[in-house]
């Protein structure tokens, strides 16, 4: 879903979707940026871009819900410094800290599945050798030593 949604956002708060034709919710929203979708909001009224105080809306609704997005401690460092200090840092850091993150969690998860497959795969191989045992417990250690025939083939 790379294409960008456009939504109009009108003075009574209701958001309009102009591909669907229909007005739409908060949730709604948020569920299309979960699936990959890009948004833009646009006040119907002035033209100008909202889609950062939509985001804003989006994120507050779903801390509301949760009852806590964000460390309280955190909140006033943000509501104190907010246009000056910390500005530059959620402009250029944050975002890529959260990128890195996830893609470093994507690649521990995989890794961690590959591990899980290969247990899975050598509890396969012990569950026959395990078998293989109590059939003919000596075959095992039989292919450790080396028959008489290959003895004295290098000689």
């Amino acid at each position: 879903m790379a294409d960008t949604v456009v939504l109009k956002k009108y003075p009574n708060r209701r958001l309009y979707d102009t591909d669907k034709s229909a007005y739409v919710t908060l949730p709604y929203v948020g569920g299309l940026i979960k699936t990959g979708a890009q948004i833009q909001v646009v006040d119907a009224k002035t033209g100008e871009d909202v889609t950062s105080y939509i985001l804003h809306q989006i994120i507050l609704e779903e801390a509301k819900l949760h009852h806590r997005l964000l460390p309280t401690a955190l909140l006033h460092l943000i509501i104190r410094y907010g246009d000056t200090a910390l500005r530059e840092f959620f402009d250029k850091y944050l975002q890529q800290t959260i990128e890195n993150y996830l893609a470093y969690k994507a690649a521990s998860d995989e890794q961690f599945r590959h591990w899980l497959s290969m247990g899975m795969n050598l509890s396969d191989a012990a569950a026959k050798t395990m078998t293989g045992m109590m059939t003919n417990p000596y075959a095992s250690l039989m292919n450790l030593v080396p028959s008489p025939e290959e003895g004295e083939e290098g000689t």
